[in-house]
């Protein structure tokens, strides 16, 4: 069951539309972010704001990359393998980031910091290989790039130098 306060801010949120329907990928998003993944009482509450079907907003949020139905780590790792970036070592970069943090694609590290997972492109081709971190892209990549992220963000360090300019 949704808070009080989260629910009256959706229905608020909807109310302003047309359609409620128009609102069920901001509102499995807004659920999303209170649990940290679409919860399947999420889906549920979903369907009756927005007045769907239970089945209509989980096939929704199963298209949907960036909704997570399962829990995920504190910072998410989109590892790009469009073209570019597999013609640009997307290969490597991904068996680099799975050694270092000793998981597969769609694991989570056992303290729940890192999940990675497999995404078909990240739409950042002129610096690839390419990953999104939390939305936030980095690249392009090498191993030591990769070791300065992952330590930075184990420490909890926020805003530090992206390789945008590179």
């Amino acid at each position: 069951m949704l808070p009080d306060d989260l629910k009256k801010s959706l229905k608020e949120r909807i109310a302003v539309v047309d359609h409620p329907r128009e609102m069920v990928v901001d509102i499995m998003f807004a659920i999303q972010e209170h649990y940290g993944h679409l919860t399947d009482e999420g889906v549920e509450e979903t369907a009756q704001l927005v007045g769907m079907s239970p089945l209509e907003v989980e096939q929704l949020a199963t298209f949907y990359t960036f909704i997570y139905r399962e829990p995920v780590g504190r910072y998410v790792i989109h590892v790009c393998d469009s073209v570019v970036c597999w013609m640009n070592g997307f290969e490597s970069i991904k068996d680099y980031l799975c050694r270092k943090l000793g998981i597969r694609d769609g694991e989570t590290t056992p303290d729940g910091l890192f999940t990675l997972l497999p995404v078909c492109c990240v739409g950042y081709c002129d610096r690839s290989p390419a990953i999104l971190i939390n939305k936030k892209v980095y690249g392009p990549l090498t191993a030591e790039k990769i070791d300065e992220i992952i330590e930075k963000l184990r420490l909890g360090i926020q805003g530090f130098r992206d390789w945008e300019s590179e």
